[in-house]
């Protein structure tokens, strides 16, 4: 099917030679191709697959919904929230909120600080919780359930057992990101949402459209985030522009996208390099950074070709596992070589 989709998405992408902006209606760039797209999507192994956006220096090539899904829909972005929550750090840094990555977090939140802390919860940085180093016991997979059912989930992560030093192997957490939207709560004196909603203002068509929050109303770090597959485009291709807008505001910095795409760990589970809230990997021969979030909420950039794709899916189920994550890693293969050969 993959291939099939790939002759497709090519027939797409050389018929979108003068596709309009990002903000335009792209309908006359896949006309025709509709129907055929739609039966490949049928495909069994691809029936969680609700939209694909596939953009190139700032011009949609194609834009698709697939089985009663549209591209302006909301949908729960899962752990692809991550990188949201580390361009919201680069942001504080930026306007001297917070100190930078090495800085501290003990001091920050030290009202939620077990009474009797272990002396490693000093030596945590805001660096370590952006690159899952904490050190601190997972909070996400079989631990995630009991976490969010405490009644104060910053202090509930804070207490947890060290399962090894901060700056170590990757742990991910959602916790670790949740810690971080506390901070940033605590700094900024306003809720992370009203900070997003401030500092990516300028990102034409960005919008959060629901987040959860935490029994203390802090908006859960990293995950359960709803905005549509374009918003989530907006924001790829913030970062793919170096933090500018069209316009040229500089709303993320240019060298904490630098910082954030810059290999600091490796996942355990898949091998990934991993960043500040980043995934990278080889992907069709280009180096790609990419969010992730359950289920196969996909958020791709690839430099080398001013490339940013979208892919957004059911939620219900995993994506690793099963080979479905896989499987949209290598549509994205597909999608590069079309792009390559135009």
């Amino acid at each position: 099917m993959i291939r099939v989709l790939s002759l497709l998405l090519f027939f797409s992408l050389s018929l979108a030679a003068s596709a309009p902006a990002v903000a335009q209606s792209t309908a006359r760039a896949v006309t025709g191709l509709g129907p055929r797209l739609d039966l490949a999507a049928s495909d069994p192994a691809m029936l969680a697959l609700k939209t694909v956006i596939v953009a190139r220096g700032g011009r949609v090539l194609s834009e698709r919904g697939f089985h009663g899904h549209s591209p302006s829909e909301s949908t729960n972005i899962k752990s692809a929230s991550k990188s949201i929550i580390s361009a919201l750090v680069g942001i504080a840094i930026s306007k001297g909120l917070l100190d930078g990555p090495d800085q501290k977090i003990a001091p920050i939140l030290k009202a939620d600080l077990p009474a009797a802390p272990d002396p490693r919860l000093n030596d945590i940085t805001i660096g370590h919780l952006l690159s899952m180093q904490a050190g601190l016991a997972r909070m996400s997979g079989p631990n995630y359930g009991r976490w969010v059912s405490s009644h104060n989930w910053v202090r509930f992560a804070l207490s947890q057992p060290f399962v090894d030093r901060p700056g170590g192997e990757m742990l991910y957490s959602t916790a670790s990101t949740h810690l971080l939207s506390a901070i940033l709560t605590k700094v900024g004196r306003r809720s992370t949402l009203a900070l997003a909603r401030e500092w990516l203002g300028p990102v034409d068509g960005f919008h959060i459209e629901a987040w959860e929050r935490d029994p203390q109303g802090i908006y859960l770090g990293g995950n359960q985030m709803a905005m549509s597959a374009r918003s989530l485009l907006a924001f790829g291709e913030l970062y793919r522009n170096g933090g500018r807008t069209p316009e040229g505001e500089q709303v993320v910095p240019a060298d904490w996208i630098s910082r954030s795409w810059q290999h600091r760990t490796n996942s355990y589970f898949s091998g990934d390099e991993y960043g500040y809230g980043w995934f990278a990997r080889q992907i069709g021969g280009e180096q790609v950074h990419f969010a992730w979030g359950y289920g196969g909420q996909m958020l791709y950039i690839v430099p080398s070709l001013d490339l940013t794709v979208v892919m957004t899916s059911e939620e219900s189920g995993p994506s690793a596992r099963n080979g479905y994550r896989d499987l949209l890693h290598g549509l994205l293969a597909d999608i590069i070589g079309a792009v390559r050969a135009t």
